[in-house]
């Protein structure tokens, strides 16, 4: 699906955003995996660059302060109309804000936030940047999925700060639920119970749609990547779970045509 860059509902993914320790090497590996081209963005937090695709953002990528020892991994933002009640709400509820709120430039106001079971995610307040212009096309962000111990008490917190709807899986083994906008789907949680990954913990998923998932997975083993969890079939099409050369996980997936997409 493509789509004009246009004011998100708050709750709504917006802009996915990557902090490496190696900037060129880094745009290197994404150019050459999802055809990205890359133009300056905001320098409030450090050198930073937006990942363009035919002309379109779809990603951020900045440069870890050289003082901080955080993971590497891609950070999904949630639209906000007020990142600072925003931000009041997520330590009301048990979280905790890390970052900000600051002002990026023209662009808008952030933070970056982790809720209380540990998992990282930034708040955007759109101003002349209203996030990503491209979903769900092959090199472009197809959906963001929260990997958790379990689903219940965290999806508590999503649903008060961002008054999120929830629809569960009915499964006696699969702890997993959507999370809702009025009325449509924009991000989901999976309670993975012990195989949370120990040096990970909690942590948001994202996923880039790509056109041959299989293809790309030896591309991103020939650039300096790893395969996490090789190709599979799954309920949202094809998908491998692989990480870039500094070890950001994410996941490619050819997703399944929805059913409205099969309609003649």
């Amino acid at each position: 699906m493509t789509e004009a860059a246009a004011r998100r509902a708050p709750g709504t993914p917006c802009w996915v955003s990557l902090m490496v320790h190696g900037m060129a090497a880094t745009q290197e590996f994404y150019a050459a995996l999802f055809g990205w081209e890359f133009r300056p963005g905001p320098q409030q937090l450090g050198p930073y660059v937006r990942a363009l695709l035919d002309g379109h953002e779809v990603a951020g990528i900045g440069q870890m302060p050289p003082d901080r020892h955080l993971p590497v991994a891609w950070t999904p933002y949630l639209a906000s109309d007020d990142v600072d009640a925003t931000s009041e709400s997520i330590r009301h509820c048990g979280g905790t804000v890390g970052v900000g709120p600051i002002d990026a430039g023209e662009a808008g106001r952030m933070a970056i936030a982790s809720d209380p079971a540990g998992a990282v995610f930034g708040i955007w307040q759109a101003a002349e940047h209203l996030g990503m212009a491209l979903t769900g096309v092959p090199g472009a962000p197809a959906w963001n999925e929260l990997v958790t111990q379990e689903t219940a008490s965290v999806a508590k917190f999503y649903e008060v700060t961002f008054g999120y709807e929830e629809e569960a899986v009915v499964s006696a083994d699969f702890d997993y639920l959507t999370l809702h906008l009025n009325g449509s789907p924009v991000a989901s949680v999976h309670g993975v119970g012990q195989a949370l990954p120990r040096d990970r913990g909690a942590h948001w998923m994202t996923y880039f749609e790509v056109a041959d998932v299989d293809e790309s997975v030896s591309l991103v083993e020939e650039l300096g990547g790893h395969v996490l969890k090789p190709a599979r079939d799954g309920s949202q099409g094809r998908l491998a779970t692989v990480a870039d050369p500094e070890g950001a996980v994410f996941t490619l997936v050819r997703s399944a045509p929805r059913e409205e997409d099969e309609r003649p």
